[in-house]
């Protein structure tokens, strides 16, 4: 009996002991989870670094002798604080190295551009930078806990006296978290960081060491659910070369060209070949096939290939031991407070090392001046040395600034004879005056901590700004469609009756050339319409009437003529075709029991007059007659149209098709993106028939001629002046002449047609640039002469009366001697708006 029950205790202890393996499961994965978001994964706001990244930092701290050290020797050392294998360290060592700020390096450290690895450990070296060394370790403010072994200490987190995680950047992948903090500008963050202490606004943007440009505009300070687009600087050549000069970060130059190289075989670009010429500097060149416009193979390979990607920030850091999602401002904001508090941190200890200085060489100087030595000469005991001391030193307490302790008195008795026999009491005295001019600075730093700590900023950048000039140039980008850029790299076809079109098709009837991007707009006789997007085959319905690329812009005007089944009744209707939803089926007559008896597109609003021909066997007297689309007006797709007749129709044809109407068009350029556009952002240049021109006139001295299409690219930096160009209106320009040390003044037409020819109207020298250039009839310049303060002198010319119209090659008149301080063009209120630019 009492067996059987010692087995059933033991299987109800054993039951009892058992854990499901769902609890298993859950306890453990949180535990490594945890793991890694904290000691793998995540940064900590304090000082800006994974763990595997301080405990190198500590380690060649450690190491560092001023010398460099073998990358292989500091992954040695590294791994008594890192409990995982050598690779990782490897790997982020290069990592750090690669960054440029906190490790300085030797050999080849590989190319974040190319893709190009590091040389192996054992052929590399490295140590730490100035700059760490100054902002990164204070082992008297460290927090110190012990390695994974327990054999050592380790820093918990750095002192970082620098917000180093907007600097560098960060990526890292943990359990159910990610973090992406993008690199943002040295100099800008010191920037930042003393507005911030200023109490004054600020904002922080990236800057990526592979250069390019950055559209910022949905940024969001960072945080999730912001993105930024960074592109490539595409320089054109000439009309058939493309120079790409640098790449987006994040992006190798083997990855750019084989997206390239997939754009074109896709057929979305076309190009013959491409050419990687990067050495010191990245440099893809692109040769474009014959008959490509190189404006609209830009847009193309902004579109289609990672000559632009978005980027999505996702700023995760470790505060408090827990992850925290924050935005940009918030780091930097912590991470100053965090400065300014290890300043302070610094000061207080500096102050108390100094008091402890004053004191001691307060008392050495009381111990050797008072002779107090030579009271302990007949003392017979330690004890007795000590108390003799004590009492030599009471008279003269008062003048010091805290207790005198039994260890101040030892450290008396350690003096050697040689000091006291050498001790100059004049010197003493400078010395402890010195300590205390230290200690009253010392004292008003931490009174106006604020202010030390904007000192402390503006020195860093003194130091170490020089050089770290942003790389990444701000853009707002133009937002390029890919339907528009793609080119036409397929064929469409149609089975009119059985109702079916795609690019498959060979055999059928041939629509029109179109990218496999576009969408089709299709037309049927039963009185409905649809788009769809290009595919290899789709039914559309039966019996299609017409087919043709659609795009939502577009300016073509439908003709139809159709019978309203239920009444009997035909209309006519001219309509556009707007808003649509993709492969929804429209009706376009006043019911849904339709038939259409004509139809026709017309891209340039083209009207024809129609011979409408009734059923012989109608009551009408008039059984044939015309009709003129022209009395119609445009309307939208949903109106049932004009009456046409109410009797049956046999048959309608074309008598008489007009010439399209020749559209006037309004252009604006937008100065933040550098396109014309119609949809009214920026500068109005004015109203345009499709055989007008604009004339661009560029910083460098130099003008081009270019129609009105909106596939025009410029670069805001270097227009100076853009408009309507008027044969008639005269250019007044005023330029510097590099050669001749003077300033010329001359008024031109321009004289040539070519357009997309850049043509120079200055002396060519490499300091020759353009000052001034308008259209105004009666310019106005006045400016400030004299190469010194003493000589400076103003003049106001009158330029239309002073100059002589002359040729656009003729040098000018010469109107003063040297480069002007200030030049610009006087407002004259009596005139018209004039169209005026000015460098200045």
């Amino acid at each position: 009996m009492s067996e059987e029950k010692t087995f059933q205790q033991n299987q109800e202890e054993t039951l009892h002991n058992i854990t499901a393996v769902s609890g298993l499961y859950e306890n453990w994965f949180l535990d490594y989870a945890s793991y890694v978001i904290l000691e793998r994964a995540v940064p900590a706001i304090e000082d800006g670094l994974k763990p595997v990244q301080r405990r190198i930092l500590h380690a060649m701290k450690e190491m560092d002798d001023g010398r460099f050290n073998k990358v292989a020797n500091i992954i040695g050392q590294s791994m008594q604080y890192h409990p995982h294998g050598d690779a990782s360290i490897a790997e982020a060592i290069v990592n750090l190295g690669q960054k440029n700020l906190l490790i300085e390096t030797q050999g080849n450290w590989g190319d974040i551009r190319t893709g190009d690895e590091a040389a192996a450990p054992r052929y590399i070296e490295a140590r730490l930078s100035k700059f760490a060394l100054e902002v990164a370790f204070n082992p008297k403010t460290t927090t110190w806990q012990l390695s994974y072994d327990g054999r050592k200490y380790e820093p918990l987190t750095l002192p970082m006296k620098f917000p180093l995680l907007l600097a560098q950047g960060v990526e890292g992948i943990a359990v159910g978290l990610s973090t992406r903090i993008l690199p943002h500008n040295f100099c800008e963050i010191i920037d930042a960081a003393i507005a911030y202490l200023k109490n004054k606004p600020f904002q922080l943007y990236p800057d990526f060491p592979t250069g390019g440009m950055v559209d910022v505009s949905q940024y969001q300070d960072g945080q999730r659910g912001g993105r930024v687009k960074v592109r490539v600087h595409i320089e054109e050549k000439d009309k058939k070369t493309l120079i790409i000069r640098d790449v987006p970060y994040g992006i190798t130059t083997t990855q750019l060209i084989d997206s390239i190289i997939k754009a074109n075989d896709a057929g979305k670009i076309k190009i013959k070949k491409v050419v990687d010429n990067t050495a010191k500097e990245v440099e893809i060149e692109i040769q474009l096939a014959p008959g490509v416009s190189p404006e609209v193979t830009i847009d193309a390979l902004y579109a289609f290939t990672d000559c632009e990607i978005s980027i999505s920030p996702n700023a995760c850091v470790i505060i408090d031991d827990k992850p925290h999602f924050v935005s940009i401002s918030d780091i930097l904001k912590y991470n100053v407070n965090h400065t300014r508090s290890l300043l302070q941190k610094e000061l207080e200890i500096k102050l108390q090392e100094l008091e402890d200085e004053w004191h001691f060489a307060s008392l050495e100087k009381i111990f050797i001046e008072k002779r107090i030595y030579r009271e302990i000469e007949n003392a017979e005991s330690w004890e007795e040395v000590l108390i003799t001391i004590r009492n030599g030193l009471q008279p003269y307490l008062h003048v010091l600034h805290r207790p005198v302790t039994d260890e101040d008195i030892v450290k008396l008795t350690e003096i050697k004879i040689k000091r006291i026999s050498k001790y100059d009491l004049r010197k003493a005295e400078e010395d402890i005056r010195q300590i205390e001019q230290q200690i009253q600075e010392t004292k008003y730093n931490l009174n106006h901590l604020t202010e030390f700590t904007i000192q402390y900023f503006e020195n860093l950048k003194k130091k170490y700004g020089k050089g770290r000039e942003r790389l990444t140039e701000i853009r707002v980008f133009d937002t390029i469609q890919a339907t528009a850029v793609a080119m036409a790299n397929t064929k469409l076809y149609m089975q009119r009756e059985e109702g079916f079109i795609g690019t498959s098709l060979k055999k059928e009837e041939f629509v029109c050339d179109c990218s496999d991007l576009d969408q089709i707009i299709v037309f049927r006789k039963d009185g409905y319409m649809l788009v769809t997007r290009v595919s290899e085959k789709a039914f559309v319905g039966r019996q299609i009437l017409y087919a043709g690329v659609f795009h939502k812009d577009e300016k073509t005007i439908y003709h139809m003529i159709y019978t309203d089944l239920d009444s009997g009744i035909t209309y006519a209707k001219r309509f556009q075709v707007g808003g649509i939803t993709l492969n929804k089926e429209y009706a376009l007559g006043k019911t849904t029991r339709t038939r259409v008896h004509y139809f026709s597109a017309n891209p340039n609003g083209e009207t024809e007059i129609v011979q409408i021909t009734l059923s012989p066997s109608c009551s009408a007297r008039k059984k044939v007659f015309e009709f003129n689309f022209a009395d119609l007006d445009v309307k939208n797709r949903q109106a049932q149209g004009n009456q046409v007749t109410r009797y049956p129709i046999k048959s309608v044809k074309v008598k008489e098709k007009s010439a399209g109407i020749i559209q006037v068009e309004e252009r604006w350029y937008d100065p933040e993106i550098g396109r014309l556009n119609t949809e009214g952002k920026g500068q109005l240049l004015g109203s345009f028939y499709p055989d007008d021109k604009i004339l661009i006139i560029y910083k460098n001295g130099t003008y081009e001629l270019n129609d009105i299409a909106l596939t025009h690219r410029y670069d805001p930096h270097t227009v100076l002046l853009i408009e309507k160009f008027d044969p008639e209106k005269t250019i007044t320009a005023i330029y510097y002449d590099g050669e001749k040390d003077a300033c010329f003044a001359k008024r031109f037409h321009i004289e040539t047609q070519s357009e997309d020819t850049v043509f120079s109207f200055i002396r060519e020298h490499p300091n020759s640039v353009l000052l001034l250039a308008t259209t105004d009839p009666s310019p106005v310049a006045s400016m400030i002469t004299g190469k010194r303060r003493s000589e400076a002198r103003q003049q106001r010319i009158q330029l239309a009366s002073a100059i002589a119209v002359t040729g656009w090659k003729a040098v000018g008149t010469k109107i003063c001697e040297g480069k002007p301080a200030e030049i610009h063009w006087e407002k004259q209120e009596d005139t018209a708006t004039k169209e005026q630019a000015s460098l200045f």
